[in-house]
């Protein structure tokens, strides 16, 4: 009897390590596939282009790391214009964002509310997690870094602001 014992409990250690070991393995791949190559860029470098049509004309975007329309971590930077306004949308994953230079202002909720927003200067840093109601506009230019998970989408709370239908019409 104890011999059944110290061998179950002998199987037990082995398989506990066994199943640490595949999550150690398991987390070190996520992080690998999530930057599968060294990056080192100035800002000298970066390549502006336009914004993705989800979002209204006016900004630059320069891909940093990753690519937005991919599944993966990805990493841009978006310069907004002065009276930049992104209206009440949401995004399938939480997205990570740094204010850069200038001032970014963010709100949440389904409707713009400029009183409850937040105005984040330089250095300046939010978090909205996937689905929640969120809108931001630039009263100065700014460049705002955004992180998150691709591919990047966009779901606007009122269809009629998504820049995406005005193409339509």
């Amino acid at each position: 009897m104890k011999r059944i014992a110290y061998l179950l409990i002998v199987l037990f250690a082995v398989s506990f390590v066994a199943m640490a070991a595949q999550k150690k393995e398991g987390r070190a791949r996520r992080a690998e596939s999530a930057t599968e190559q060294h990056v080192v860029i100035a800002p000298a470098d970066l390549k502006w282009m336009d914004g993705p049509p989800g979002l209204p004309a006016g900004a630059k975007m320069a891909v940093l790391s990753g690519d937005p329309g991919k599944t993966g971590l990805f990493t841009v930077r978006l310069q907004a214009p002065a009276g930049y306004k992104i209206m009440p949308h949401t995004h399938p994953t939480a997205e990570f964002v740094t204010v850069i230079s200038g001032s970014f202002n963010v709100g949440m909720g389904e409707k713009v509310d400029e009183a409850a927003a937040k105005e984040l200067p330089a250095g300046g840093y939010v978090v909205m997690p996937a689905g929640m109601a969120h809108y931001a506009w630039s009263t100065s230019e700014s460049v705002i870094q955004i992180s998150s998970m691709g591919p990047f989408q966009i779901k606007y709370v009122n269809p009629a602001d998504d820049p995406r239908n005005e193409k339509k019409q």
